[in-house]
């Protein structure tokens, strides 16, 4: 295993978006551990985790919110790891804003934001931040990134035989 995750949601119903983040971490061989707290419900275990997660081996943090989704924000003002958020869309403004509320943090306390629902990328980015300590998973990235690559002009050509 190299590195180790927290991925922290705001609700069990979260758990659907962090699945493909779950994965990737998985793929990667990357350790993770999984919980649910709320930064409004339960803000006393969030701020916890967060404060304690360096002591505890974790070296990147993932927070999962919807609506007023400051649990990144809260998570990253406890900590001085990499906090990356992961907004999760919502059925009022479409996650605009579980994004935005992620996204606008003030001076002194970064969040690294991804897109709404972005479950892959939070996992994949998580990987990158972990890479710069573990040579392993850069060659790991250097890999899926060009089958990436070879995949796009597999389907480039295949794209052309089928307009022929």
């Amino acid at each position: 295993m190299s590195g180790k995750v927290s991925v922290i949601m705001g609700s069990k119903s979260d758990l659907e978006v962090v699945k493909p983040c779950l994965k990737v971490l998985s793929e990667f061989n990357v350790e993770y551990e999984i919980h649910v707290y709320s930064a409004h419900r339960t803000p006393e275990e969030a701020c916890s985790a967060a404060a304690n997660a360096a002591k505890n081996g974790i070296e990147v943090i993932i927070g999962v919110a919807g609506k007023a989704a400051a649990l990144a924000g809260v998570l990253a003002a406890h900590t001085s790891l990499p906090v990356i958020g992961l907004p999760v869309a919502t059925s009022m403004m479409g996650g605009l804003d579980s994004l935005l509320s992620t996204v606008q943090m003030p001076s002194g306390v970064p969040v690294a934001t991804v897109a709404v629902n972005g479950g892959e990328n939070a996992g994949l980015l998580a990987v990158r931040i972990l890479s710069v300590k573990y040579p392993d998973l850069k060659t790991k990235l250097d890999r899926h990134r060009k089958a990436m690559h070879e995949k796009t002009l597999e389907n480039d050509k295949a794209l052309a035989a089928e307009l022929k």
